[in-house]
């Protein structure tokens, strides 16, 4: 056979071989009879998982944390216990959780609504190590819905006092932070006490957390104008930082952080309703204050806006301490236990340090250096993500407080009651500014530190035409 012929010969072969594989039928390319999804237990198993799930997920949401976190804990805590197909759902005030098993069985759907809003650090913490023990194969479903069934229903580490007294401390210390006397700090520990105590009270009556912002700042900023008429506070000791000391721990409890996170994290509904919750809140502290003002203005009190803050090494020095023992009350008022209250200190102090020296160093404007000093926050918060034995929303709540713009609001809130429409409005837009920066650092600096873990269910990704999760 000649060179030619072979060379036809195996032409052909391949012509062939090519001809049959088009002919024949292939394999299906969609296997439309394979269950969609893995083998998973009994009715009753998932249904106890799923519980699980739900109650650690409304004690996140409840205490402030993001939905994305809440929702990658959830995740984590399912796949630990054996229920790797699942779905969470998380919108303002419930949680949605679906398991999935296949075409053999119905799905399995469990709904709660998250009645509360209660700071319980220590709850907090007690419940992420409950997590972590399930997830290292220490506790099973049974054991871990007792452990947390205890870790919810045990009273707060701390007599309700030592909690008002941290909201009043996390007030003196804002006002010495700010430049204040002695003698300023100390009224406002003691306005501030008076205004948690009161808004306990009502609280227990049942009257509307608007309401109660109203209350606030109307005995906020009345006390201390009764405080300076009777000359307990005398002139020259910058009297209005009390004020701007009490609406920092009015501002303290809304969730901004969580809030802008939501919105990155592309969770919308939930974002928008927290924006609601925000607003209204904010709109009652300003009621409150302003209407104040203007008793004030009708007997001839006046609380002008303290001047700019004290510069210098040793005003430095002084306001990174008094920055540190801020986000430490902050810490004690959520009954924080003394690790977590030691890890918000340094983490208050870092970055307020870090505002100081770019605003007084590198004269960089207010907004951009909180942005940058909540990216400090943020790093220690992801730090902690990887094993740091604290829970980290502890140091991020905390570690924000000494940068919530409390004196900027006061300023806007005294110059739509005194100044105009116009001024007023620009300078509660940067105190806007300054939140948004706040809580947009803060999700920066965690996305950055915080550990990858790639066992986690992707529950960031979706597909590109698709406008929200919810």
């Amino acid at each position: 056979m000649t060179r030619g012929e072979r060379f036809t010969r195996r032409v052909r072969s391949k012509i062939r071989r090519e001809a049959q594989g088009l002919l024949h039928a292939g394999p299906p390319t969609v296997q439309l009879m394979r269950p969609l999804g893995p083998k998973v237990p009994d009715d009753a198993r998932v249904q106890q998982v799923l519980d699980l799930c739900m109650r650690v997920g409304e004690v996140l949401l409840s205490s402030g944390e993001s939905v994305d976190e809440t929702t990658r804990t959830m995740m984590r805590l399912a796949a630990a216990a054996g229920l790797s197909a699942v779905d969470v759902d998380i919108t303002f005030s419930s949680i949605t959780m679906c398991c999935h098993r296949g075409m053999a069985a119905a799905p399995v759907t469990s709904m709660r609504l998250v009645r509360y809003r209660a700071l319980d650090l220590t709850r907090l913490e007690e419940v992420a190590e409950i997590v972590e023990r399930v997830e290292r194969a220490e506790l099973d479903v049974e054991a871990a819905s007792a452990e947390l069934s205890d870790a919810v229903s045990a009273p707060h580490p701390y007599p309700r006092w030592v909690a008002t007294a941290g909201w009043a401390g996390l007030a003196a210390s804002v006002a010495l932070l700010l430049g204040a006397a002695p003698i300023t700090a100390l009224a406002a520990f003691f306005v501030t006490g008076l205004i948690d105590r009161l808004g306990r009270l009502l609280n227990r009556w049942g009257l509307p957390s608007f309401f109660r912002q109203v209350v606030g700042g109307l005995v906020g900023t009345g006390g201390t104008l009764v405080l300076f008429a009777a000359g307990v506070i005398p002139p020259g000791t910058r009297p209005s930082l009390v004020v701007a000391a009490s609406i920092t721990v009015l501002l303290s409890g809304l969730s901004v952080v969580g809030t802008v996170q939501d919105a990155i994290s592309s969770y919308y509904v939930t974002s928008a309703g927290r924006v609601m919750e925000i607003a209204l809140l904010s709109a009652g502290l300003l009621t409150g204050v302003v209407l104040a003002l203007k008793i004030g203005f009708a007997f001839g009190v006046v609380l002008e806006v303290a001047g700019e803050l004290p510069t210098g090494a040793g005003r430095f020095s002084l306001s990174v301490v008094a920055a540190a023992m801020a986000a430490a009350s902050f810490s004690l008022a959520g009954y924080a236990r003394w690790r977590p209250l030691l890890a918000a200190g340094l983490a208050g102090a870092a970055g307020w340090g870090t505002y100081g020296a770019l605003t007084q160093i590198l004269e960089i404007g207010p907004v951009a250096a909180t942005g940058a000093a909540a990216v400090v926050v943020g790093i220690a918060t992801g730090l902690l993500r990887r094993g740091g034995g604290i829970s980290p929303l502890v140091v991020t709540l905390a570690g924000i407080t000494p940068l919530l713009p409390g004196f900027t609001a006061y300023r806007g809130f005294y110059q739509l009651a005194v100044e105009g429409l116009a001024d007023g409005l620009v300078t509660v837009t940067v105190a806007l500014g300054i939140g948004l920066a706040l809580a947009a650092g803060v999700a920066f600096g965690d996305f950055v530190a915080r550990p990858r873990r790639p066992g986690t269910p992707a529950v960031t990704e979706s597909a590109p035409s698709e406008p929200d999760r919810q």
